[in-house]
């Protein structure tokens, strides 16, 4: 198939893209560079740079593609209760300007990039699809208006929809991994730490209803995740938009994280408790039964060691290229 990727750039979506290409499909990326960057694209995929409301527009309108794959998006939680507008406008308003593209094209197949922020505090875990979405920041709320908007489109127009909603996505593959100026994430947070980049790692929070009173995430290997998007692909039904979570099925506390990173890296890595965070959930842990039984997907790299290790990997082959926190 020939697969327009937006957002091709970024850690999940060139890592995506490059596993596309691997399954011998026709690769088109389109990304801004706003923060991903040239180097993410991967060799064998064809590079626009450009926003996707113009660039990414005009190509669908002239090329013809098998399928849009929509990783582009505005993803930091914090900034997103700051600044608002700029989520809404960046992910909402320009992923309509997308759809209207997909529509007038006649493009068949759509995959979505969403999220479990779509969830908020989740009443009971594992989160399941059908657990009311109550997303706390504009972040999550923008993700959650184009699940509605897609799920519309592909009743009236008979688009083949998937939003994948992904819970924590770790590690690396094929030499792309996280490496942001801005990072968030715990793993390369840790790991940047260790590399000599933080003088020490925040723990936010130890009095949760926990077993070590830290907060429990469920972790994704990227490459688990790609596999899902190629069984997105596959199995998509004209008119159907479904709703499919991604993650593990497992969680590990921050404490288990850490120390994981300690074990792979034999580093000490210092850790500093303090308060925790508004809205932070204890437990946020995905049920992968749908992802199971109608993708035919089942992680292959649950193992946090195994995670951790890909993504030291590929930090420390990075060297000097590596981002430090902010």
């Amino acid at each position: 198939m020939k697969l327009l990727v937006t957002g091709g750039a970024g850690y999940v979506g060139g890592t995506c893209a490059a596993v596309l290409l691997e399954d011998g499909h026709e690769v088109v990326v389109v990304d801004d560079l706003s923060t991903g960057n040239a180097d993410g694209v991967p060799a064998g995929a064809t590079f626009y740079e450009g926003d996707i409301a113009t660039t990414g527009v005009k190509l669908i309108e002239t090329e013809s593609f098998d399928a849009v794959l929509h990783f582009a998006a505005q993803s930091l939680v914090g900034e997103s209760v700051q600044l608002p507008e700029k989520y809404w406008h960046g992910n909402v308003v320009k992923t309509f300007e997308l759809l209207e593209a997909i529509r007038r094209s006649g493009t068949p197949r759509l995959v979505f990039s969403s999220t479990a922020a779509v969830y908020g505090e989740p009443e009971q875990v594992p989160i399941t699809e059908d657990s009311p979405t109550r997303p706390t920041n504009p972040y999550g709320a923008s993700k959650l208006a184009i699940d509605h908007a897609i799920t519309s489109y592909a009743v009236a127009h008979g688009l083949a929809a998937t939003s994948l909603r992904y819970f924590n996505v770790a590690g690396a593959y094929g030499g792309l991994g996280e490496n942001r100026v801005v990072e968030t994430h715990l793993i390369p947070l840790v790991l940047q730490t260790a590399l000599g980049h933080r003088e020490s790692i925040s723990v936010f929070g130890t009095d949760y209803p926990t077993a070590d009173g830290t907060a429990v995430r469920d972790y994704i290997h990227i490459r688990d995740l790609a596999q899902a998007h190629l069984l997105a692909l596959a199995t998509s039904r004209p008119g159907e938009h479904r709703i499919v979570n991604l993650g593990s099925g497992t969680g590990f506390s921050v404490r288990e994280v850490i120390e994981a990173c300690r074990r792979v890296t034999g580093l000490p890595i210092p850790s500093v408790d303090v308060p925790r965070r508004a809205g932070d959930p204890a437990v946020l842990i995905a049920s992968s039964a749908r992802a199971i039984d109608e993708l035919g997907w089942a992680p292959a790299h649950n193992d946090l060691d195994e995670i951790v290790t890909d993504a030291w990997n590929f930090l420390r082959e990075l060297g000097p290229r590596a981002h430090s926190a902010r």
